[in-house]
């Protein structure tokens, strides 16, 4: 069964974030993962790259598929996950824990509001 977890909000694209202090950090959903498949490479975003919600902020390459991943809040890059360049297979293995993809610091915290509480987001997956 598709995990979803109370803690973290979503977005309708099935990337997950956990907010603390002013950063979000973002990955994909374990639903996102279990159709992905096996991830095979992960191209990940610089640290001080800047982006706006909805911009293409990494892409994320399965045997089967190429999936973008998009910011789910403006803001700018303070940390990606550099394990993900030896083991994309963090992704598979632990979605939102050890496969996390980077951390945004917000530029506005009113963006989270937009995004999915975990019961709307388990709605959008039956």
């Amino acid at each position: 069964m598709t995990e979803v977890r109370d803690n973290l909000l979503y977005t309708e694209s099935h990337e997950w974030v956990l907010k603390k202090d002013g950063v979000v950090r973002i990955g994909i959903t374990d639903y996102a993962q279990e159709h992905l498949t096996d991830v095979v490479y992960v191209e990940l975003p610089n640290v001080g790259d800047k982006f706006s919600k909805g911009d293409e902020i990494a892409t994320v390459e399965s045997v089967k598929s190429v999936s973008e991943i998009y910011a789910p809040v403006s803001g700018e890059v303070v940390e990606v996950n550099g394990k993900l360049d030896d083991e994309p297979e963090l992704i598979n293995n632990s979605p939102y824990d050890d496969g996390w993809l980077a951390e945004i610091r917000m530029d506005d915290e009113s963006e989270l509001e937009k995004l999915l509480t975990p019961s709307d987001y388990e709605k959008k997956l039956d």
